[in-house]
């Protein structure tokens, strides 16, 4: 049975495409999503710039008829912009503020009490991003769902980097004896991906365990390559730092992406990695550090002073690391280091869009709160010779219309995991503190 699916105005800030998703059903936009998608067309972040492609999309549609009677879609649909769909009053016996969420939701209702006129009425569904939203149409007896069309992943399927293959231990011996292993000779039911990392277990309970590498065509497992020497003082606690070691120290590996709980030590071991390739090794001519201002392209020009002044708020996370790794002793000492480098440069994203980024080992920290568009627009911008390192944590997200499973860090993670220029890992296990590992955990 066909339905009718009321959009609100998240949905479509969100994906100015969701008109399309709904395949044959009808989708109704009220008129005040109209008026608020109005409102943020002149954003100058990423809701702007969806704001003004719904304005686009449906001015162009308005060649097709006329939206208040509806127009039918190329997937089979119909689309209608509802004006005054009958009266407000019905809604306002449970929620009296004239709201627009609430007016939305009164177009939902009251289409829903038509329905129930009808010898086979259509199902109603309220579609919204707003939990409140959805909360209240299950209070008026709607149906209410969230827009799931955007969702890249469902986070338990998130990929992680690394697997725990447990195996006879002849397995193991013949990894040890040979110093390789062929993919199939351990008889899996799915593929292994480029610079995937496994972990494999004696079977028969015995301690004896192995680390290996997939290599770049993904047919061989082989061993780390790498010592697990610290550097710049900082060496791997656990496996799973080991192992983002690995990746983030391999120059043939221009994108690797790293996500874990706060402490796990993310932005810490990627910049001794940075400080190591810039510095030390000179393969990359700078070391640029961004992370965004939530939300990105936000203006921050009402903060007082300069440029590096404003920045220094949004930043201090960055210098408090580099801080550790140089080891300095009084406060200013690390921006004396840095302008006395003149190689490490710490900036907001609002700054590095649209710039061509070549020969630089570049991080870009909280990633996770950056949209599908926007880590797109990032990650195109690196230049020949550069590295780029995306660090989050996706169950830490600021921004209020993105989640664990449509940010841009998880997008990049997910669409990367089978190419040979990419690597990533999950690192669970906090080394800040024991008190920050239990905050991780509990809070």
């Amino acid at each position: 049975m066909k339905k009718i699916f009321v959009l609100d105005t998240n949905v479509l800030l969100q994906d100015p495409n969701a008109i399309y998703a709904f395949e044959d059903n009808e989708v109704v936009i009220p008129a005040i999503v109209l008026e608020e998608i109005d409102n943020k067309k002149r954003n100058a972040d990423e809701l702007g710039r969806n704001a003004r492609q719904i304005s686009r999309m449906m001015d162009g549609l308005r060649n097709q008829g006329r939206l208040f009677e509806g127009i039918d879609l190329p997937n089979g649909g119909r689309l209608k912009v509802e004006l005054n769909h009958r009266s407000f009053a019905k809604l306002q016996e449970t929620f009296a503020e004239g709201t627009n969420d609430n007016r939305i939701l009164a177009v939902a209702l009251n289409y829903h009490m038509e329905e129930q006129e009808n010898p086979n009425p259509r199902p109603v569904v309220m579609v919204s991003k707003d939990t409140l939203v959805r909360i209240k149409a299950d209070v008026l007896g709607l149906t209410a769902q969230d827009y799931l069309t955007d969702r890249i992943v469902n986070m338990p399927d998130m990929y992680m980097g690394y697997l725990t293959i447990h195996a006879h231990p002849s397995v193991i011996d013949e990894f040890y004896t040979y110093r390789y292993l062929n993919v199939n000779s351990l008889h899996l039911a799915y593929p292994l991906n480029p610079h995937e990392f496994v972990i494999l277990k004696d079977e028969m309970g015995t301690s004896k365990s192995a680390l290996l590498k997939v290599n770049a065509d993904g047919k061989k497992l082989e061993p780390l390559f790498l010592s697990n020497d610290p550097i710049w003082g900082i060496g791997a606690r656990n496996a799973q730092q080991r192992m983002a070691l690995e990746l983030l120290l391999n120059d043939e590996i221009p994108i690797v992406t790293l996500t874990g709980k706060a402490g796990t030590g993310k932005t810490l071991l990627t910049l001794a990695a940075g400080l190591l390739k810039v510095e030390d090794e000179r393969k990359y001519k700078k070391l640029l550090i961004a992370r965004p201002v939530v939300p990105m392209g936000k203006d921050i020009g009402y903060l007082p002073g300069e440029k590096e002044e404003k920045l220094r708020p949004w930043m201090q996370p960055i210098y408090d690391n580099l801080e550790y790794l140089f080891d300095t002793k009084k406060a200013g000492d690390i921006e004396k280091i840095l302008a006395g480098l003149g190689s490490i440069q710490v900036e907001a994203l609002t700054y590095i869009r649209g710039r061509s980024i070549p020969g630089q080992f570049i991080i870009i920290d909280e990633a996770q709160n950056l949209s599908k568009h926007e880590v797109k627009t990032i990650v195109s911008r690196v230049g020949e010779g550069s590295k780029i390192v995306l660090l989050g944590d996706p169950e830490q997200i600021d921004h209020p219309y993105l989640d664990a499973s449509s940010n841009g860090l998880t997008y990049v993670v997910e669409r990367f995991k089978a190419q040979n220029i990419s690597g990533h890992i999950t690192l669970e296990r906090g080394e800040r503190s024991h008190l920050a590992q239990l905050a991780a955990d509990l809070l």
